[in-house]
């Protein structure tokens, strides 16, 4: 039962195979169609997606990001809201990667353990890559009126971060 996992790829691949022999498809000849659609959706993406990176990247570079932290943190005190956790609300919904390294920082100054560890857990499982998600999967398809998506999807980011506060301050005090 453990070595499970070595086996179930090319099990999936030889089903494959083999329910294609028996239907009479030319495997390759589709693997080759599929092969050229992908590559098509990822050329399709790249403009996209490289000026998302750039983007992403010109925000922590030129320290706007921290600016704007400093700006909303008294904000966020009087709210409850640790402001270490507000660089990561704020980059979450635009970076995936960057975020992750956001709350490997926050993990490794504050630990796992402590409430503002928790509460970067938690919002980082909880919320989403908006913009990231957004010209992905509107971009393989090509859609390009986003009409009231961003704002709905950026809404459900703000009422998971909340929810992670509200539910964080419950439990945590619950534990004290």
């Amino acid at each position: 039962m453990v070595n499970i996992g070595f086996f179930i790829l090319p099990l999936i691949i030889s089903i494959i195979v083999i329910g294609g022999f028996l239907k009479k498809v030319k495997i390759f000849d589709v693997f080759l169609t599929g092969a050229s659609e992908g590559l098509n959706s990822t050329l399709s993406l790249a403009p996209s997606l490289i000026g998302l990176i750039v983007a992403v990247s010109m925000l922590k570079s030129s320290g706007a990001l921290d600016i704007f932290t400093s700006f909303i943190a008294p904000f966020c005190k009087f709210l409850g809201i640790p402001s270490e956790v507000v660089p990561l609300v704020l980059l979450r919904p635009v970076s995936g990667s960057g975020s992750i390294a956001i709350l490997d920082n926050i993990l490794k100054n504050y630990g796992a353990d402590s409430f503002i560890g928790k509460l970067a857990s938690i919002i980082s499982g909880s919320t989403e890559t908006t913009f990231y998600t957004l010209t992905v999967y509107f971009g393989s398809v090509g859609i390009k009126d986003f009409r009231h998506s961003i704002p709905s999807a950026l809404l459900a980011d703000l009422t998971a971060f909340i929810a992670s506060v509200v539910a964080l301050n419950y439990f945590y005090k619950l534990h004290i």
